[in-house]
């Protein structure tokens, strides 16, 4: 199972690859669990702030591998399968700590759609493949799919893709609300990193209380009143503070007429500060 799973860091960015090409990126149990111990790992890595998930070899992930569940009698129940706390393809069946864009590339279906479905935001190719087509096979959908795409584009076009199990172009997953950028074919990592990026820049407290926020009010609110109230009650002293600084920065000039340079201090190294003061003495 050694590389099935690829993460790599590029400063506060954390890539988490789908690495098994000869099957379409498709994902057993033991895979599962180490992408579901990779994402865990970003997670509580406190230099890591947003992360990209794709998959290696021009498709993302073609869903659970059959090949596993149909040899399930021989080597283990089927329902310690699909019973596993964190979800067959990973930790779909709960809700990721920080922001997750996910690259989509070739095909994106069955179980490869519901762990794009867990991500926050979907670029996808332009000649990538969207849909469940598990329906062909009367597998059904045991990692947020059911939960997730409603809230997402609605009950009805939720209904119309679970039940018919047809595929969806890059056109019509823009247009329904399904993704959230349509890139070239082969830029799909580079701008998903682009938009980590773009949101890895600003103060994360924030991102994270608003990010929280959104969920708790499209999945657990109770009433309006109630994601008003939990909007509220989770501003801390120290989302305050961030708040307070970047309020000093706005009254400085920073962010005026809506720039967005210069919002993030960037970290100058010890030897190129040297190199600034020398300059500036002569």
């Amino acid at each position: 199972m050694e590389g099935a799973i690829i993460v790599e860091k590029e400063n506060n960015i954390t890539l988490i690859g789908i690495n098994r090409p000869k099957v379409r990126n498709a994902i057993d149990s033991a895979t599962g669990k180490h992408l579901a111990s990779a994402i865990a790992a970003f997670e509580s890595d406190p230099k890591a702030d947003v992360g990209v998930l794709h998959g290696i070899g021009g498709t993302f992930c073609s869903g659970y591998d059959l090949s596993e569940l149909a040899s399930a009698k021989q080597t283990q129940p089927t329902q310690a399968i699909v019973q596993n706390e964190e979800g067959v393809m990973g930790p779909t069946r709960r809700m990721i700590r920080k922001p997750l864009v996910c690259a989509i590339s070739g095909y994106c279906v069955a179980g490869g759609l519901e762990l794009a479905l867990m991500c926050d935001l979907r670029v996808m190719e332009e000649n990538a493949v969207l849909g469940f087509l598990n329906r062909r096979f009367g597998v059904p959908l045991i990692d947020g799919g059911t939960v997730r795409l409603p809230a997402l584009i609605g009950l009805s076009r939720a209904l119309d893709l679970i039940l018919t199990g047809r595929t969806v172009s890059a056109k019509e997953a823009l247009e329904i609300g399904l993704v959230n950028r349509v890139v070239a074919v082969g830029a799909g990592l580079g701008q998903a990193y682009n938009l980590a990026m773009s949101i890895a820049k600003y103060p994360q407290l924030c991102i994270r209380h608003d990010r929280d926020a959104a969920y708790y009010g499209a999945f657990s609110a109770k009433s309006f009143e109630d994601a008003m109230e939990q909007e509220m009650a989770t501003v801390t002293v120290e989302l305050l503070e961030d708040a307070k600084h970047g309020a000093e920065k706005f009254r400085q000039g920073i962010g005026r007429g809506g720039s967005f340079s210069g919002i993030k201090e960037r970290k100058i190294p010890d030897w190129e500060r040297s190199e600034m003061n020398h300059e500036s003495k002569l």
